[in-house]
Parts: C-alpha cells; sequence; structure tokens
C-alpha cells in the first residue's frame, strides 16, 4: 500500500481575533495583528487552504499532513470540516511556547493509521521557537512509521545573526533521529518535514542535521552517523522553490533516513514520488498568492492562499 505524506505551511492561520483558546499573554500579544480577523476572514481563509488540500494526491487527499504555522488544534478542526473527502481524518497536536503563538501539527486518515506515541522535542535557545514534533504512527499491517515535523527559526535579523539557531535546531533533530534507532531499532523508517527556513546546502541542514544529497552515504553500512537523504536535492538548480523571497528558495523539504532508501524493513520511498505542489491558481506574478491578514499593508487577497507551495512524497508498505 502507498502512503501520501504532505507538507504545508499554512502560513498565519491564527484563531479568531477574541478567540477564548488564546491565553492572555498571547492576546495582548496579537491584538494589533490580527484585527480585522474575525470569524468570516478566517472561514475564506480556510475554504481556500482546503482547495489546496483536497486536491492533494490526486484529488484523494493526503494520508498524512504536517502542517505548521497554526495556533491550535481548533482551527485544523475547522479546517478538517472543510475537507470534502472521504476520509476520516485527526489531529495530532502539542502546544508549544513559540512567542507568536504558532505550532507545528499533523493531520491524518485514522482510518489507515494510528498514533501509538507523540514528543515535542524542545529547542534551547535564549527565546522561545516552535519544538520539533516527533509523532509515531502504526499502520493496520502495525508498522510504525515515525514522522518529524519542523518549524525552524526564521531568517529575521538577518540570515547570518539567525543562522546558530537553525543549526541548534539542526543539531537538536539530528540528535532525536539517532535517539529513534536507539530506540525502537535500525530498521524504522522516518520522515523528516518542514519549513526549515534554510536551504538543503546551509549548513544547519547540510552539517548539523546531517542532510546528504547522495544515498550512498545514507545507505552505508560503515556510516555511524544518523545521515538523512534530502530530497529536494534533485529539485535544486531548476528553478523550483516553495517560497520566494527576491527569487525561488527550497525552504520546505523532506527527508528520510536510510531504513526507506535500503531493501530492508517493511517501508520504501516511492522512485520519483517527491513534489511540490503547485497550481496556477496558487500563483500571482508568479509568486506563492498569499491570503495575507486585514492588519497587513495590503490587506486581506480572498483569491489567495499561502506565503509557501505544499510538498508531498509516496512511501510504500510491502
Amino acid at each position: 500500500m502507498d502512503y501520501h505524506v504532505a507538507w504545508y505551511n499554512l502560513e498565519n492561520l491564527f484563531d479568531t481575533v477574541r478567540s477564548n483558546n488564546r491565553p492572555d499573554w498571547l492576546q495582548k500579544k496579537l491584538n494589533k495583528e490580527l484585527k480585522g480577523w474575525t470569524a468570516p476572514v478566517l472561514d475564506k481563509k480556510l475554504n481556500q487552504l482546503s482547495t489546496v488540500i483536497n486536491g492533494m494526491n490526486q484529488g484523494a487527499g493526503p494520508d498524512i499532513l504536517g502542517v505548521c504555522e497554526i495556533e491550535n488544534d481548533d482551527v485544523l478542526s475547522k479546517l478538517i470540516t472543510k475537507l470534502h473527502l472521504q476520509r476520516n481524518y485527526a489531529v495530532a497536536h502539542h502546544d508549544m511556547s513559540d512567542k507568536r503563538g504558532i505550532d507545528v501539527a499533523f493531520i491524518y486518515d485514522q482510518d489507515l493509521l494510528s498514533v501509538t506515541h507523540q514528543f515535542s522535542r524542545v529547542i534551547l535557545k535564549r527565546n522561545a521557537t516552535r519544538d520539533i514534533f516527533q509523532v509515531n504512527f502504526q499502520t493496520d499491517a502495525g508498522n510504525t512509521l515515525i514522522c518529524i515535523g519542523n518549524h525552524w527559526p526564521s531568517r529575521s535579523g538577518g540570515q547570518a545573526a539567525s543562522e546558530p539557531y537553525r543549526q541548534m535546531a539542526g543539531e537538536t533533530l539530528s540528535y532525536w533521529v539517532e535517539r529513534i534507532k536507539a530506540i525502537t531499532g535500525p530498521d524504522t523508517p522516518v520522515i523528516v518535514l518542514g519549513d526549515f527556513n534554510d536551504e538543503p546546502f546551509d549548513s544547519s541542514l547540510a552539517d548539523y542535521a546531517l542532510g546528504e544529497r547522495s544515498p550512498k552515504k545514507v545507505i552505508s553500512k560503515r556510516s555511524k552517523k544518523p545521515y538523512l537523504m534530502n530530497l529536494m536535492w534533485e529539485m535544486m538548480g531548476q528553478g523550483h522553490g516553495t517560497h520566494y523571497y527576491d527569487n525561488w528558495g527550497m525552504l520546505d523539504q523532506i527527508l528520510v533516513n536510510k531504513p526507506l532508501l535500503n531493501k530492508e524493513g517493511p517501508f520504501k520511498l516511492v522512485k520519483d514520488s517527491v513534489a511540490i505542489i503547485k497550481t496556477p491558481q496558487m500563483l500571482k506574478s508568479g509568486k506563492p498568492r498569499r491570503f495575507n491578514r486585514p492588519s497587513a499593508k495590503k490587506g486581506v487577497d480572498e483569491a489567495g492562499y499561502s506565503d509557501h507551495l505544499p510538498i508531498e512524497v509516496r512511501v510504500r508498505e510491502d
């Protein structure tokens, strides 16, 4: 059986301006940013995002969808109600301590998968940021598939000045990939997804997260390090990207570990299945078409979606 796994930065998917689910400290912080973010505006944003998700997996919808920039599980539950698919979706989410109140989460089809464990891995940083979010899924056949969602610290303040924070995130991710191998065994498949706010060639991913462009180093029997294969390398240098700032950047990425590349274990990466999901409607002037917020200078674009494009991959269970 094939599983369709996708990732999507939903860009500022906040609850309504006076949400009862929001703590007082965050309400004060977001008052200006969320001015005009009413229930009807949120509903329009959800409708736009749902059209993208409904079209994933050739119109069948994703089996697992990792997301970031969501405020809470309530807004994700509202999004699920907009997905007109023959699916029984559920949410895996953990409240994080990010200073803007945005989290990482997963939507999954609970008719196909169950959650056995979920963990939120804290990135040690001076200011609060998003945790690394790990979810252990189990299939009907009893096999484990681990997904790790990431939304690494942004480049605000400058790429060089903020780079050490993403390097911390990369080191934290690599440590937990190694711990997964030690705890669950060497054949446990791991899919790492996220908005890394860095490119595949940047130090945080290449040197700290140990993301490789060639599978040889990942599958080598002599290698003792927890290398990951970064699947986005094959699209680099071809004018592709998931986010546009002056030019296209490949900030959203999917990485996989050794068990998904070799002939052992219950799961295999489906060849040539990694892709950026993009339709003409999702673009404006050649860039991702943002929905934006009423408080922003340009206001809401009701035909917009997000400032990131989603990505996808398939894995096959033998």
